[in-house]
């Protein structure tokens, strides 16, 4: 015993951990310090598991540089764990700690005019780095032609010193140069004179630029030594405190490296276990100009959204760190995002999924923050900005911010003149931070690339559910950076910051026709079967009455575009679907926002899923989903997790899940629903359908008798556009209903052709031209 809790055993009952072997931590969230340790736990472990007793942890590589990232040193990591844990660490898992966090923050990852350095202080290190073919590759070698720039773009950076540093720096220079001369005269290849006339300009990059060259980077030997021949122990006596000289030695050694090539760098470097921290020193940038912005004295910022912003910008150095941040819907990841923006106080680039979320951010930065009216602009494909000449003129210099989406930036195919421009002078400036709302988007082959055509200093990932179904998720470790912060969902719903939801399963019985089809059709005619199993739409049909009548606003929600139209018109309620316009879209939004009396219930596609500020909504039913989509199922559930105005005691929201039983939407629902059951949701399942439906009320519900259910069936066997069924991610509707022509299509059923016709996207809308933020006259 004494040797298990390393002394008595009697301290074990005070203490609230058990760590593995494997690197699994599980916490007493019963226990006094449960909320001390969670704290401590979020930081260096990734959750995976938070139900109502017991929660666990997972100790990663990435979690750990995480901790590092935040200013959590390795001792420090390792004793609180100790005094936290029930029994002795293992010393596997303490291994496992140190050599994660170790090479962590050797090696950084800087942007300066528009260029990206790999710079650390420690020359060993950029040597080992230099090593490896692919970074070696992706470095860039600069001609003498280029040099007069590089030398000028540092010599901006190094203008904000004192007068007594600019002096200090000129006695240094002319000792330097001076001793610089005499090398010469006694060496015919001189490295430390190039190295002498640098460090005197404080300019280590020039040092660089002069002594890396295509002609003598040919040897091994050859392409280190002007990065790595300053020894630190020779070197530090020499440097006068404070001098230019100093700073550019604190700074460190650096290589410039491609563009297009960072990502790949940043993988590698993640592979080697050097793994690159990027830190932007925003209140000491000289070259980007300062945005007006503050936020708006109304505004109160939380604890957990503070706990957010000190990993963000906490250890005392005035810096900001890349990462995400994961906090469910509700909580005010919006809020973080605006508030980091008015503490580095740069331009910014805020990257939405769709044109709503991109109005809703506006709106948001409006109200809670004092930006200008004329420093703030929308880009869409309503909302394309003319940027003249006139208009890049004024522009430069000054600051501002533009609020778009991923679909802007990186859609490939031919744009017209004025989005070329706009695109254009986004991916030639320099921005100070980057917004990624939805960040677990950003992995896609489609959306990553945004990150290599936009220079920014840092970047900040906002999600609500930090998972996807391929595995791609972990590639945001180096694409954005580690997770900062990630909220207890049931910790903000138990203190009300959050809404209660109760969940419920109902098991939906196949009838004998649509079974029967159901087990000799092929996969797609089986998944709209389901969808339109008969009793599943009877079942949704009495859940809108019963819940309409105990006043909640209902959202509907069905993957399948056919069944959605269907239903939504059977059932005389609105829907919008990938195709919808904006114009419509705003209007069916606002009518449900405002509480009109036909507007109780809408129906969405997955369009939905994310981004939509739907706060009055109170209850879901889901009828048709994504295959086994954790994701999906923690967006939906985000509909409705926000904080309700109804103060009745008990109240919860509730979020229904239809399934068609003895069918594979059971497989998939049990997938969906793991991901919430470990936020600490409990599922309720109700099995027989009988139990909740009466024989009476069931006499009055659509497609009761037999007949209706043979029509529905012949409707559904007819159709046969079932591939398109299945409605696109909103993210590329712009680009499907361009390709449509902008109709939204035709589907087709047993009772004839019927066009479900949107706005057509950008034809036909108001398009409002909206100049680029401009100076006030």
């Amino acid at each position: 015993m004494k040797r298990l809790y390393g002394g008595d055993g009697s301290d074990a009952g005070k203490k609230p951990l058990w760590v593995s072997d494997d690197g699994r931590i599980f916490l007493e969230a019963f226990h006094a310090l449960s909320e001390k340790a969670s704290d401590f736990l979020v930081t260096i472990a990734e959750p995976v598991s938070r139900p109502a007793r017991i929660h666990e942890y997972k100790l990663t590589t990435y979690t750990l540089y995480a901790a590092v990232s935040v200013g959590m040193e390795t001792s420090a990591l390792i004793d609180v764990l100790e005094m936290y844990s029930k029994v002795k660490l293992p010393q596997r898992v303490v291994d496992f700690i140190k050599d994660c966090t170790n090479t962590y923050g050797k090696v950084k990852l800087v942007l300066n005019d528009n260029r990206y350095y790999l710079e650390s202080t420690f020359p060993k290190v950029l040597r080992y780095l230099l090593k490896d073919p692919v970074i070696s590759n992706s470095r860039v070698l600069r001609n003498a032609s280029e040099e007069s720039a590089v030398e000028e773009s540092i010599k901006r950076r190094l203008n904000g010193q004192s007068k007594a540093e600019k002096a200090a720096a000129e006695a240094k220079a002319k000792k330097e140069e001076a001793d610089a001369k005499a090398a010469k005269a006694a060496a015919s290849v001189d490295i430390k004179g190039v190295k002498s006339k640098a460090l005197a300009a404080g300019n280590l990059d020039l040092y660089n630029s002069l002594a890396m060259t295509p002609a003598n980077a040919a040897t091994d030997e050859t392409a280190f030594g002007a990065v790595i021949s300053l020894d630190q122990e020779d070197e530090e006596d020499d440097l006068i405190p404070g001098s230019v000289a100093a700073a550019a030695y604190g700074r460190g050694f650096s290589f410039e490296i491609q563009k297009l090539a960072v990502e790949e760098v940043k993988k590698r470097c993640n592979e080697i276990d050097y793994p690159l921290m990027e830190e932007y020193d925003f209140r000491h940038d000289k070259d980007n100009p300062d945005l007006d912005i503050d936020l708006s004295p109304k505004c109160q910022i939380r604890d957990y959204q503070e706990k957010c912003l000190s990993k963000m910008f906490g250890g005392g150095d005035g810096r900001a760190r890349s990462g995400v941040i994961v906090l469910p819907t509700g909580a005010g990841k919006t809020l973080v995002g605006i508030t980091a923006a008015c503490t580095i106080k740069k331009s910014a680039l805020v990257l939405c999924t769709n044109a709503i979320s991109v109005e809703q951010w506006v709106n948001e930065f409006k109200k809670w923050s004092t930006i200008g009216e004329h420093r703030i602009c929308k880009f869409t494909s309503e909302n394309r900005i003319p940027l003249t000449d006139e208009i890049r003129a004024q522009f430069e210099g000054e600051s501002g911010i533009v609020v778009t989406t991923y679909t802007m930036i990186t859609h490939s195919g031919k744009r017209a003149w004025d989005t070329a421009r706009m695109i254009e002078f986004i991916n030639k400036r320099e921005w100070g931070l980057l917004i990624l709302d939805e960040v677990h988007v950003v992995p896609a082959n489609v959306f990553r690339k945004v990150l290599t055509n936009v220079a920014t200093h840092s970047k900040l990932g906002l999600t609500a559910t930090l998972v996807r179904e391929d595995d791609k998720i972990a590639d945001l470790n180096f694409l954005i950076g580690p997770k900062l912060y990630e909220a207890d969902w049931q910790n903000l719903s138990n203190r009300g910051h959050i809404a209660k939801v109760e969940a419920t399963e109902v098991w939906c019985p196949m009838t004998g026709d649509f079974y029967k089809e159901y087990l000799k059709s092929p996969i797609r005619k089986r998944r709209l079967l389901c969808v339109m199993n008969p009793n599943k739409l009877m079942a949704a049909e009495y859940l809108i009455r019963t819940r309409e009548a105990a006043g909640d606003k209902i959202i509907v929600f069905s993957d399948n575009v056919f069944a959605l139209q269907h239903f939504a018109k059977r059932l005389n309620k609105p829907f919008i679907y990938g195709h919808t316009g904006n114009k419509e879209r705003f209007a069916l939004l606002q009518h449900f926002r405002n509480n009109h009396p036909n507007f109780q219930t809408i129906c969405l596609s997955k369009v939905g899923d994310t981004s939509l500020d739907l706060p009055e909504a109170t209850c879901l039913i889901q009828i048709s989903s994504q295959f086994g989509s954790r994701r999906q199922e923690a967006q939906r559930m985000g509909r409705i997790l926000r904080a309700k105005r109804r103060s009745e005691e008990g109240f919860r929201s509730r979020f229904f899940t239809l399934v068609s039983q003895d069918t594979d939407e059971v497989a998939f629902s049990d997938k969906r629903k793991r991901f919430l059951i470990d936020q600490g949701y409990m599922y309720k399942v109700v099995s027989n359908l009988q139990d909740m439906i009466s024989p009476e009320e069931s006499a009055t519900l659509a497609y009761h008798t037999r007949k209706e259910q043979v029509d529905l069936l012949n409707m559904v066997l007819a159709h046969q556009d079932e591939e398109r069924g299945f409605d696109e991610d909103d993210l590329m509707s712009v680009i499907s209903a361009a390709a449509a022509g902008g109709d939204g299509g035709i589907l087709r059923g047993a009772g004839g052709k019927f066009k479900a016709r949107g706005d057509g996207g950008a034809k036909g809308a108001d398009k409002k031209k909206q100049s680029i933020w401009t100076r006030k006259k």
